[in-house]
């Protein structure tokens, strides 16, 4: 299959699920629920010769900032002369970002050169019976993430966790290190309803006799964290007692920090320009501490190389500033620990400035907790929704939050809805367009479009 192809036969799969898709019985009578499980993907990477075991890898899981921290980790590892592998989910505009190589997105060629032996292996494995239902589109991109890793003869491989984290299709690799960020409220659905629950699912990442670093905050999650590492017998770094940070606030919201260890070293971490926020140090800490615990397995990662990579890594829609007078900024705000960070940079960065909110999600969201917070502090929201199956229409969106906000519109289309929200705003206002993830990346999209077609002086390239 051509690239194209490749594509359109994974969507066909459907909607995406870190596991396949089992129903199982809930408590409602009559109703079902999809529950996890590793046995396709097991099966699958057998077919392929296991090729996850090939090359040295980190796992990492959480609620919030596993994607940055995963990110900064391979990007220190590159700056150390390392060969990398970063493998994160979703995307945001095209499937290629999932699995990158050497900073950069994998091939189209490459891509469909993997679909293709995975979808062998598949057709193979149904034929034959070993395999009762095809895998999910995540357990595909998956799979093919293992073959082209092992394939380009890599140094090392950072995973991030596309769900959960114990039955997340990841979790059949045995990591060098391992990394836990903080723990709160997502996906209840499908990872409890307590953030005990959430934290015994992330927790299942952890492995006898490998090393645990932990930027979990909740006294409930770090509880069963060190449980866990106790009952399989892993090292446990916990960042708040290994560390100790005093950041200062710079320019745009970009931090950096003076950090330093229990036997008295110090040193430095300053956040790159795309990675703006307060709770980035305690990401870009949750690296720095797994990248030193890899030097200490002999990875030759210096603290050199720890500082560049932070300093230089690239993780774009999250606090993504796209220009100025007004300031617009897209962010992948979808849960409320999301929502109380974004509020945090609001009252440190825009300060009595209006805020005007571009606002779409979709269902199994805690709407109601995240409007609760963002929708009265802005002067108007615009209400949008994604083009995706799962998405809450604007309408609706309406009927459930609109009274939340001080002013509302309502505005289908995403693009006009960004639009709308941009005639609104003067130029000392600032517009954060939110929510979805699947909505940062076909703004981000549209943006770059824009600039090719305004005149130059109205707006900026994307930094």
């Amino acid at each position: 299959m051509n690239y194209e192809e490749s594509v359109r036969a994974l969507l066909a799969l459907g909607r995406e699920l870190a596991a396949p898709r089992q129903p199982a019985q809930s408590s409602a009578p009559g109703a079902q629920v999809e529950k996890f499980g590793l046995e396709n993907i097991s099966t699958l990477s057998a077919a392929l010769g296991n090729l996850h075991r090939a090359v040295p890898c980190a796992h990492i899981a959480g609620t919030n900032g596993k994607g940055s921290t995963a990110a900064m980790l391979e990007s220190i590892l590159r700056a150390a002369g390392l060969r990398t592998g970063l493998y994160t989910s979703p995307h945001l505009e095209r499937v290629n970002e999932r699995i990158r190589i050497e900073g950069e997105d994998v091939s189209d060629a490459d891509f469909a050169a993997a679909w293709t032996r995975v979808h062998a292996a598949i057709e193979s494995l149904l034929a034959s019976g070993v395999l009762h239902a095809h895998p999910t589109y995540f357990e595909c991109v998956t799979a093919m993430a293992f073959l082209i890793f092992a394939e380009k003869k890599l140094d090392f491989v950072v995973y991030e966790v596309g769900l959960g984290g114990r039955l997340d299709s990841t979790n059949i690799v045995v990591p060098e290190v391992a990394v836990i960020t903080s723990i709160d409220f997502d996906h209840e659905t499908w990872l409890g309803h307590s953030i005990a629950e959430i934290a015994t699912e992330k927790a299942g990442i952890i492995k006898p006799g490998i090393t645990v670093v932990s930027a979990a905050e909740r006294p409930e999650a770090r509880t069963v964290i060190a449980r866990r590492c106790r009952d399989v017998g892993a090292n446990l770094v916990e960042i708040d007692q290994a560390y100790r940070t005093e950041s200062t606030h710079g320019a745009e919201g970009r931090y950096a920090a003076i950090v330093t260890g229990t036997k008295g070293s110090t040193s430095s971490i300053t956040l790159a320009p795309s990675l703006r926020g307060r709770f980035q140090i305690r990401n870009a800490l949750a690296a720095a501490a797994a990248a030193r615990v890899l030097a200490e397995k002999g990875f030759p990662v210096s603290d050199a190389a720890i500082e560049k990579g932070i300093r230089s890594v690239n993780w774009p829609g999250r606090l993504e500033k796209l220009s100025d007078d007004p300031a617009v900024y897209l962010d992948g705000t979808h849960n409320p620990a999301g929502a109380r960070e974004l509020l945090k940079f609001w009252d440190e960065n825009l300060a009595g400035r209006r805020i005007f909110l571009v606002y779409g999600t979709v269902r199994d969201k805690a709407v109601d907790e995240i409007a609760g917070l963002l929708f009265p502090r802005a002067e108007k929201v615009v209400l949008t929704a994604p083009r995706q199956p799962r998405a809450i229409s604007a309408d609706v969106l309406a009927e459930m939050a609109g009274h939340l906000a001080r002013s509302y519109a309502v505005e289908p289309d995403p693009q006009l809805a960004l639009e709308k929200a941009l005639r609104f705003a003067s130029l000392r206002d600032a517009v954060f367009a939110t929510g979805s993830l699947y909505l940062v990346g076909e703004w981000r999209a549209y943006w770059r479009n824009r600039i090719t077609s305004h005149d130059p002086a109205a707006v900026r390239v994307l930094e």
